[in-house]
Protein backbone atom coordinates (compact mmCIF):
# COMPACT_ATOMS: atom_id res chain seq x y z
CA UNK A 1 0.00 0.00 0.00
CA UNK A 2 0.89 3.25 -0.75
CA UNK A 3 1.51 6.10 2.26
CA UNK A 4 2.03 9.72 1.74
CA UNK A 5 3.78 12.30 4.04
CA UNK A 6 2.01 14.68 6.41
CA UNK A 7 4.08 17.70 5.30
CA UNK A 8 4.68 20.22 7.56
CA UNK A 9 2.60 23.50 7.54
CA UNK A 10 4.11 25.90 9.62
CA UNK A 11 6.43 25.73 13.12
CA UNK A 12 5.61 27.71 16.15
CA UNK A 13 7.84 29.27 18.89
CA UNK A 14 5.82 28.81 22.10
CA UNK A 15 5.02 32.02 23.89
CA UNK A 16 7.46 33.91 26.23
CA UNK A 17 7.06 32.28 30.09
CA UNK A 18 4.42 33.52 32.55
CA UNK A 19 3.06 32.29 35.67
CA UNK A 20 -0.65 30.29 36.25
CA UNK A 21 -1.49 31.10 39.89
CA UNK A 22 1.45 31.09 42.09
CA UNK A 23 3.07 27.37 40.92
CA UNK A 24 3.58 26.95 37.32
CA UNK A 25 5.98 29.26 35.28
CA UNK A 26 4.20 27.92 31.70
CA UNK A 27 4.63 29.00 28.25
CA UNK A 28 1.72 28.35 25.65
CA UNK A 29 2.60 26.62 22.47
CA UNK A 30 -0.28 27.87 20.89
CA UNK A 31 0.36 31.24 19.50
CA UNK A 32 -2.38 33.75 19.65
CA UNK A 33 -4.64 30.90 21.27
CA UNK A 34 -6.74 29.16 19.83
CA UNK A 35 -7.86 31.69 17.55
CA UNK A 36 -5.23 30.87 15.07
CA UNK A 37 -3.23 27.42 15.99
CA UNK A 38 -6.38 25.79 17.76
CA UNK A 39 -8.19 25.25 14.59
CA UNK A 40 -5.33 23.53 13.23
CA UNK A 41 -5.23 21.13 16.06
CA UNK A 42 -8.92 20.46 16.43
CA UNK A 43 -10.14 18.45 19.16
CA UNK A 44 -6.75 19.72 20.54
CA UNK A 45 -7.45 23.52 22.33
CA UNK A 46 -4.31 24.74 24.50
CA UNK A 47 -1.40 23.14 25.49
CA UNK A 48 0.78 24.63 28.41
CA UNK A 49 4.09 23.99 29.00
CA UNK A 50 5.70 24.16 32.90
CA UNK A 51 9.96 24.00 31.65
CA UNK A 52 11.90 22.87 34.18
CA UNK A 53 11.88 25.42 37.48
CA UNK A 54 12.98 24.90 40.91
CA UNK A 55 10.85 26.04 43.61
CA UNK A 56 12.40 26.63 47.08
CA UNK A 57 10.77 24.65 49.90
CA UNK A 58 7.39 26.53 51.67
CA UNK A 59 5.12 25.38 54.18
CA UNK A 60 2.50 26.66 51.88
CA UNK A 61 1.05 25.03 48.84
CA UNK A 62 1.48 26.79 45.59
CA UNK A 63 -0.50 26.55 42.93
CA UNK A 64 -3.81 27.32 41.32
CA UNK A 65 -6.77 28.07 43.63
CA UNK A 66 -10.07 26.55 42.79
CA UNK A 67 -12.03 27.20 39.29
CA UNK A 68 -14.03 26.14 37.34
CA UNK A 69 -14.22 23.85 33.87
CA UNK A 70 -17.01 23.17 31.45
CA UNK A 71 -17.23 21.50 28.05
CA UNK A 72 -13.62 20.32 27.74
CA UNK A 73 -11.28 17.58 29.35
CA UNK A 74 -7.86 18.88 31.04
CA UNK A 75 -4.66 16.49 30.26
CA UNK A 76 -1.68 17.11 32.77
CA UNK A 77 1.70 15.18 32.33
CA UNK A 78 4.17 15.25 34.95
CA UNK A 79 7.63 14.83 34.49
CA UNK A 80 9.26 16.29 37.30
CA UNK A 81 8.23 16.83 40.68
CA UNK A 82 4.79 16.00 41.81
CA UNK A 83 1.07 17.61 42.00
CA UNK A 84 -2.38 16.86 44.10
CA UNK A 85 -5.68 17.45 42.62
CA UNK A 86 -9.12 17.76 43.95
CA UNK A 87 -12.61 18.74 42.38
CA UNK A 88 -16.35 19.00 43.39
CA UNK A 89 -17.18 15.77 42.00
CA UNK A 90 -15.21 14.44 44.69
CA UNK A 91 -12.06 13.18 42.27
CA UNK A 92 -8.59 13.79 44.19
CA UNK A 93 -4.91 12.30 43.45
CA UNK A 94 -1.44 13.10 43.52
CA UNK A 95 0.84 12.32 40.63
CA UNK A 96 4.13 12.26 39.79
CA UNK A 97 7.39 11.84 37.30
CA UNK A 98 5.22 9.89 34.25
CA UNK A 99 2.11 9.86 35.53
CA UNK A 100 -0.78 11.78 33.91
CA UNK A 101 -4.46 13.37 34.96
CA UNK A 102 -6.88 13.15 32.60
CA UNK A 103 -9.79 15.14 33.76
CA UNK A 104 -13.06 15.45 31.62
CA UNK A 105 -14.68 18.58 33.13
CA UNK A 106 -18.02 17.66 31.11
CA UNK A 107 -21.08 19.72 32.33
CA UNK A 108 -18.82 21.81 34.98
CA UNK A 109 -16.74 21.32 38.09
CA UNK A 110 -14.54 23.31 40.05
CA UNK A 111 -11.07 21.98 40.89
CA UNK A 112 -7.90 23.15 42.29
CA UNK A 113 -4.17 22.22 41.21
CA UNK A 114 -1.37 22.17 43.71
CA UNK A 115 2.26 20.82 44.12
CA UNK A 116 2.05 17.95 46.18
CA UNK A 117 2.88 18.17 50.02
CA UNK A 118 5.65 16.44 50.25
CA UNK A 119 7.42 18.65 46.76
CA UNK A 120 6.17 21.71 48.93
CA UNK A 121 7.52 21.14 52.12
CA UNK A 122 11.61 19.57 50.14
CA UNK A 123 11.13 21.95 47.08
CA UNK A 124 12.27 20.79 44.12
CA UNK A 125 12.13 20.91 40.09
CA UNK A 126 8.79 20.88 38.47
CA UNK A 127 8.09 20.01 34.92
CA UNK A 128 4.42 19.63 33.65
CA UNK A 129 2.53 19.91 30.29
CA UNK A 130 -1.02 20.42 30.30
CA UNK A 131 -3.61 20.13 27.13
CA UNK A 132 -6.57 20.68 26.64
CA UNK A 133 -8.80 18.38 24.78
CA UNK A 134 -12.14 19.49 22.78
CA UNK A 135 -15.36 17.80 23.73
CA UNK A 136 -17.98 17.50 21.19
CA UNK A 137 -21.21 19.35 21.71
CA UNK A 138 -22.79 16.13 22.30
CA UNK A 139 -21.02 15.36 25.10
CA UNK A 140 -20.13 18.88 26.53
CA UNK A 141 -22.81 18.30 28.98
CA UNK A 142 -21.85 14.71 29.75
CA UNK A 143 -20.89 14.18 33.58
CA UNK A 144 -17.16 14.71 34.66
CA UNK A 145 -15.06 12.09 34.86
CA UNK A 146 -11.58 11.71 36.65
CA UNK A 147 -9.04 9.52 35.10
CA UNK A 148 -5.68 9.20 37.15
CA UNK A 149 -3.04 7.09 34.95
CA UNK A 150 -0.07 5.65 36.39
CA UNK A 151 3.14 5.47 34.75
CA UNK A 152 3.25 1.82 35.84
CA UNK A 153 0.12 1.88 33.27
CA UNK A 154 1.04 3.37 30.34
CA UNK A 155 1.50 1.13 27.42
CA UNK A 156 5.51 1.71 26.11
CA UNK A 157 7.00 0.82 22.84
CA UNK A 158 10.76 0.36 22.32
CA UNK A 159 12.08 2.56 19.38
CA UNK A 160 15.65 1.29 19.87
CA UNK A 161 19.01 3.00 20.77
CA UNK A 162 17.19 3.58 24.50
CA UNK A 163 14.43 5.49 22.52
CA UNK A 164 10.69 4.96 23.44
CA UNK A 165 7.30 6.15 23.22
CA UNK A 166 4.79 6.15 25.70
CA UNK A 167 0.97 5.48 24.57
CA UNK A 168 -1.42 7.82 26.57
CA UNK A 169 -4.10 7.73 23.61
CA UNK A 170 -4.85 5.87 20.95
CA UNK A 171 -2.67 3.45 19.31
CA UNK A 172 0.89 3.23 17.66
CA UNK A 173 2.52 0.16 16.36
CA UNK A 174 -0.74 -1.69 17.17
CA UNK A 175 -0.42 -0.96 20.93
CA UNK A 176 -3.70 0.75 22.49
CA UNK A 177 -3.07 3.51 25.08
CA UNK A 178 -4.46 3.89 28.27
CA UNK A 179 -7.36 6.90 28.68
CA UNK A 180 -10.45 6.56 27.49
CA UNK A 181 -11.32 9.55 25.04
CA UNK A 182 -14.68 10.85 23.37
CA UNK A 183 -13.04 11.20 19.93
CA UNK A 184 -10.25 9.74 18.46
CA UNK A 185 -7.44 11.13 19.94
CA UNK A 186 -3.69 9.52 19.39
CA UNK A 187 -1.33 11.54 22.45
CA UNK A 188 2.16 10.17 22.61
CA UNK A 189 4.87 10.67 24.84
CA UNK A 190 8.51 10.05 22.88
CA UNK A 191 11.71 10.48 23.83
CA UNK A 192 14.84 10.13 21.66
CA UNK A 193 18.36 9.56 21.77
CA UNK A 194 20.86 11.82 19.56
CA UNK A 195 20.71 10.21 16.31
CA UNK A 196 17.80 7.92 16.33
CA UNK A 197 14.99 7.97 13.73
CA UNK A 198 11.54 6.76 13.78
CA UNK A 199 8.77 7.04 11.53
CA UNK A 200 4.89 8.06 12.96
CA UNK A 201 1.79 6.60 11.04
CA UNK A 202 -0.73 8.58 11.62
CA UNK A 203 -4.48 8.34 9.91
CA UNK A 204 -4.92 10.55 6.73
CA UNK A 205 -7.25 13.77 7.14
CA UNK A 206 -6.24 14.15 11.38
CA UNK A 207 -5.12 17.21 12.66
CA UNK A 208 -1.21 16.96 13.95
CA UNK A 209 1.15 18.26 15.92
CA UNK A 210 4.51 17.62 17.09
CA UNK A 211 5.43 19.57 20.63
CA UNK A 212 9.70 19.39 21.55
CA UNK A 213 9.69 20.44 24.70
CA UNK A 214 13.17 19.82 25.09
CA UNK A 215 15.96 18.75 22.27
CA UNK A 216 16.19 18.99 18.27
CA UNK A 217 14.63 17.02 15.75
CA UNK A 218 14.58 16.94 12.21
CA UNK A 219 10.97 15.94 10.39
CA UNK A 220 10.66 14.73 7.33
CA UNK A 221 14.08 15.37 6.23
CA UNK A 222 12.93 19.26 5.49
CA UNK A 223 12.11 21.02 8.58
CA UNK A 224 14.00 21.58 11.95
CA UNK A 225 12.78 22.30 15.43
CA UNK A 226 14.02 22.50 18.67
CA UNK A 227 12.20 23.33 22.41
CA UNK A 228 9.67 24.79 22.79
CA UNK A 229 8.51 24.61 19.01
CA UNK A 230 5.53 22.89 17.77
CA UNK A 231 5.25 21.57 14.00
CA UNK A 232 1.61 21.84 12.82
CA UNK A 233 1.47 19.28 9.71
CA UNK A 234 -1.24 19.21 6.77
CA UNK A 235 -4.29 16.56 7.31
CA UNK A 236 -3.25 15.00 4.00
CA UNK A 237 -1.26 12.09 4.71
CA UNK A 238 -0.23 9.21 6.79
CA UNK A 239 3.52 9.06 7.71
CA UNK A 240 6.10 12.03 9.32
CA UNK A 241 9.90 10.41 9.90
CA UNK A 242 11.17 12.21 12.53
CA UNK A 243 15.05 12.60 13.63
CA UNK A 244 16.78 13.27 16.75
CA UNK A 245 19.36 15.56 15.92
CA UNK A 246 20.18 16.04 19.91
CA UNK A 247 18.76 13.95 22.85
CA UNK A 248 14.87 14.81 22.53
CA UNK A 249 11.33 14.98 24.49
CA UNK A 250 8.57 15.23 22.19
CA UNK A 251 4.59 15.50 22.49
CA UNK A 252 2.80 13.84 19.22
CA UNK A 253 -1.10 15.38 19.01
CA UNK A 254 -2.53 13.60 16.80
CA UNK A 255 -6.92 13.79 16.46
CA UNK A 256 -9.79 13.60 14.39
CA UNK A 257 -11.28 17.28 13.69
CA UNK A 258 -14.11 18.40 15.28
CA UNK A 259 -16.48 19.99 12.76
CA UNK A 260 -18.04 22.45 15.15
CA UNK A 261 -18.36 26.18 15.93
CA UNK A 262 -16.88 27.28 19.12
CA UNK A 263 -16.84 29.88 21.89
CA UNK A 264 -14.44 30.29 24.09
CA UNK A 265 -14.15 32.15 27.56
CA UNK A 266 -12.16 31.47 30.35
CA UNK A 267 -12.13 28.32 31.57
CA UNK A 268 -15.13 27.29 29.56
CA UNK A 269 -15.14 26.25 26.06
CA UNK A 270 -18.04 25.52 23.82
CA UNK A 271 -20.15 26.52 20.93
CA UNK A 272 -21.97 29.27 21.44
CA UNK A 273 -21.82 32.63 23.24
CA UNK A 274 -25.11 31.73 24.77
CA UNK A 275 -24.05 28.77 26.18
CA UNK A 276 -21.16 30.48 27.79
CA UNK A 277 -23.37 33.00 29.35
CA UNK A 278 -25.09 30.25 30.90
CA UNK A 279 -22.00 28.40 32.00
CA UNK A 280 -20.83 31.56 33.85
CA UNK A 281 -24.38 31.98 35.11
CA UNK A 282 -23.93 27.94 36.39
CA UNK A 283 -21.15 28.38 38.21
CA UNK A 284 -21.77 31.70 39.93
CA UNK A 285 -25.12 29.93 41.42
CA UNK A 286 -23.11 27.28 42.43
CA UNK A 287 -24.25 24.34 40.53
CA UNK A 288 -20.50 23.21 39.59
CA UNK A 289 -19.79 22.64 42.87
CA UNK A 290 -17.86 23.59 45.77
CA UNK A 291 -14.62 22.71 47.19
CA UNK A 292 -14.61 22.13 50.87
Amino acid sequence: MTTTTKQVAHIYEGAQPHMVGDGFRVQNLFPNGNRMIGKQLSPFFLLDYAAPHYFSPSETPRGVEEHPHRGFETVTIAYQGSLEHRDSGGNSGKIGPGDVQWMTAGSGLVHEEKHAHDFTLNGGTLEMAQLWVNLPKAHKMDAPRYQEILNTNIPVIDLGNGSYARIIAGEFDGQKGAAKTFTPVNLFDIRLTAGTETTLRLPDGYNTGIVVLKGEISINGTHNAKGVEIAVFEQKGEVITVKATTDATLLVLNGEPIQESIFAYGPFVMNTKEEIIQAIDDYNNGKMGRLN
